[in-house]
């Protein structure tokens, strides 16, 4: 009698634990009493009779990914994958389509990508691919949103995170781009190496101007200190032509002095005998005055053209000087 009655406890305190149960937060729990659908239970501490009603099933509120791999040809005949991700969840008040309408909702959202990205990626290149990711996960998502908001499910984000093109194909577009960028550094090279030429003509350029300047600043300032050296010496009771000598004499003992200082200088043989300077002088003054004769006489006896008009073509007259016009030279 007493295992009877301790049996009986026992079998009550059970029933009576069994009537409770927990919802954890983010869940739903779909009760059905004789198999039919009876209600819905949200977190928390919740009841239930026994024996009559059973948990059917436990449906997850919170977001969820599925990560989707898709192997598709684009409009230049490359074989591509992607990987499509896919972040969906149930809608609390829509809990019963979720769990009646839907038997495997990871099924269905991977056909519906599949069909939407198998019909997106063929209309693009590889190039456009890369370029237009977003467009083809704004259209997986409108896709997915307008068939399973039917089942209870929204579509929170789609997101292509990967595309991954034949191997071969990606060693051609890393040989492609490193081509691209060689060209280009040898485009800045030749650039640069024009500049640099440019830029030392210029200053090739400025420089004998400056230096040819400066030749010609020096000539002058020679010429000045000649004639002031000139005045000075008609001063003194020295004619022009003493002067003159005198003047050569100085710079060519001087030029001699500048040489023999120089130790890198070239070995150049000069007259140093005194009456150098003298000779030197007389030479340049005789051969001015022979080149300046024989400018006079040319302008005074041009040569005389007659023309033949009916061999149309014309003769020069022979150069005859009279005798006394002819240079004499000098002994």
């Amino acid at each position: 009698m007493n295992i009877a009655l301790i049996f009986i406890i026992i079998l009550g305190l059970f029933i009576f634990l069994s009537s409770f149960f927990t919802v954890k937060q983010q869940s739903s729990f779909i009760i059905e009493r004789f198999g039919k659908f009876h209600s819905i239970r949200q977190s928390g501490l919740q009841l239930k009779i026994p024996m009559i009603d059973r948990i059917a099933g436990r449906v997850n509120l919170k977001i969820q990914q599925l990560d989707v791999i898709i192997e598709t040809k684009t409009k230049d005949n490359v074989f591509v994958k992607l990987k499509v991700s896919v972040q969906f969840m149930v809608v609390k008040e829509t809990v019963y389509d979720a769990f009646y309408k839907l038997e495997y909702p990871h099924d269905q959202i991977t056909s519906y990508v599949f069909d939407v990205v198998r019909a997106e990626v063929p209309k693009l290149k590889l190039d456009d691919v890369f370029e237009r990711k977003d467009d083809i996960a704004i259209a997986v998502k409108r896709e997915l949103n307008e068939a399973m908001t039917t089942y209870g499910y929204t579509i929170i984000n789609t997101l292509v995170t990967d595309i991954d093109p034949d191997i071969q194909v990606k060693n051609a577009m890393n040989r492609i781009n490193a081509a691209d960028r060689e060209k280009t550094v040898a485009e800045f090279e030749a650039e640069a190496s024009r500049i640099r030429i440019v830029a030392k003509a210029k200053a090739e350029a400025e420089s004998k101007r400056l230096q040819g300047q400066g030749i010609a600043d020096q000539r002058r300032e020679i010429a000045r200190g000649l004639v002031e050296s000139v005045d000075i010496l008609n001063k003194v009771g020295i004619n022009s032509q003493e002067a003159s000598a005198l003047i050569v004499v100085t710079q060519h003992y001087d030029t001699l002095q500048a040489i023999g200082a120089d130790a890198n200088s070239n070995l150049i043989l000069l007259p140093n005998s005194p009456q150098a300077g003298s000779d030197m002088l007389n030479n340049m003054v005789a051969s001015f005055s022979a080149s300046n004769q024989v400018g006079e006489m040319m302008k005074r006896n041009k040569p005389k053209v007659k023309a033949k008009t009916e061999d149309h073509y014309t003769t020069p007259t022979k150069l005859e000087l009279p005798d006394s016009e002819l240079p004499k030279s000098e002994e």
